[in-house]
């Protein structure tokens, strides 16, 4: 199964302040653009660059391309079955807008075919929602629209919580 799965959003402030976020992913209490209060937080073996390998949970991946300020790729390692890519852009809109753009390329193989549709992409998508809340709140201060989720979100997330994901 293909997947291309796209998360973005215009955020009121110019391009180096949204790229200063991306480039703070995985480290700890200063990461200022990854949910980790209410997810899994992101962890690298080190500083955010080429060739580090961690992931969030279950999520598993290796940096594979990084321009500071400017975008980062992570190829996946797992989940099995999980063959693909994900990536932040930062993309300048206007001299005060910038879009912030998360998109996930991948094939799916094996069971991953069942689990993404089921479990995975709603958990993404309320992940990446949330990141994009905080990238939006860091840089203006407040959220035009907050991300809610879902029940069966709120379900999901509950019982990975439950299994230690």
């Amino acid at each position: 199964m293909g997947v291309h799965n796209v998360h973005e959003r215009l955020i009121a402030a110019d391009e180096g302040r949204v790229g200063a976020l991306v480039d703070t992913l995985a480290s700890g209490d200063g990461d200022l653009l990854w949910p980790g209060e209410d997810w899994s937080h992101m962890e690298f073996d080190r500083p955010l660059g080429p060739g580090a390998v961690g992931g969030h949970g279950p999520v598993r991946y290796t940096v594979t391309g990084y321009a500071p300020g400017q975008w980062v790729r992570f190829g996946f390692t797992r989940p099995r079955g999980f063959h693909g890519f994900h990536e932040v852009a930062v993309l300048p809109v206007a001299a005060d807008r910038t879009l912030l753009q998360h998109t996930l390329t991948m094939t799916t193989s094996g069971l991953s075919r069942i689990t993404w549709p089921l479990a995975w992409r709603p958990l993404h998508d309320a992940c990446l929602e949330d990141a994009l809340d905080r990238a939006e709140r860091a840089c203006t201060g407040t959220v035009a629209r907050p991300a809610r989720w879902s029940p069966y979100v709120r379900f999901l997330h509950g019982l990975a919580a439950r299994a230690g994901a």
